[in-house]
């Protein structure tokens, strides 16, 4: 595989709408398979509105895109506080609250140059870490991150009930 190198620019209005939308629905699906889908959509919205109050504009918080060497937008990220050390106010580690490639650039490199990218900016403004939560069926997001030096921290298991 090619390694690739990416650009990370804020986004436009624009592309924060549509990644807001494509999160929320991820988040949703995800939630779905433990609660009812519309208690699941309704969380991922509330998720955005309590994290990115501001939205676009949300202090200490990077939505970003990634460009590659062509300047095509190959994907986009969240960055920001790590909600674990956000009441202390001295954080010392940022949250990868979202990561995507787009489609067509998939499996070419370019998730690994976007978590690249997003730990060069979080040591820039001085974060030891940079930190996320990775579903445990996503086997593939999982192996880029160990790929790239990524280690459990901690787990959390889940078994459904019947009566």
């Amino acid at each position: 595989m090619d390694v690739q190198k990416v650009t990370l620019r804020k986004m436009t209005p624009s592309e924060y709408e549509v990644a807001t939308e494509h999160r929320e629905a991820e988040t949703a699906r995800e939630l779905g398979k433990f609660m009812p889908q519309e208690l699941a959509r309704e969380r991922a919205h509330q998720g955005t509105a309590q994290f990115l109050p501001d939205g676009l504009d949300t202090a200490g918080h990077h939505l970003v895109v990634a460009e590659n060497g062509s300047g095509e937008v190959v994907g986009n990220a969240w960055i920001g506080p790590d909600p674990r050390q956000a009441s202390s106010g001295t954080a010392s580690s940022a949250w990868l609250y979202d990561i995507n490639v787009f489609a067509p650039f998939r499996r070419r490199g370019y998730g690994s140059a976007i978590l690249a990218a997003a730990e060069e900016l979080v040591a820039h403004e001085g974060m030891t870490s940079l930190n996320l939560n990775v579903a445990g069926d996503n086997e593939g997001a999982m192996a880029m991150y160990q790929r790239n030096g990524y280690g459990v921290s901690s787990m959390y298991l889940s078994k459904s009930v019947q009566r």
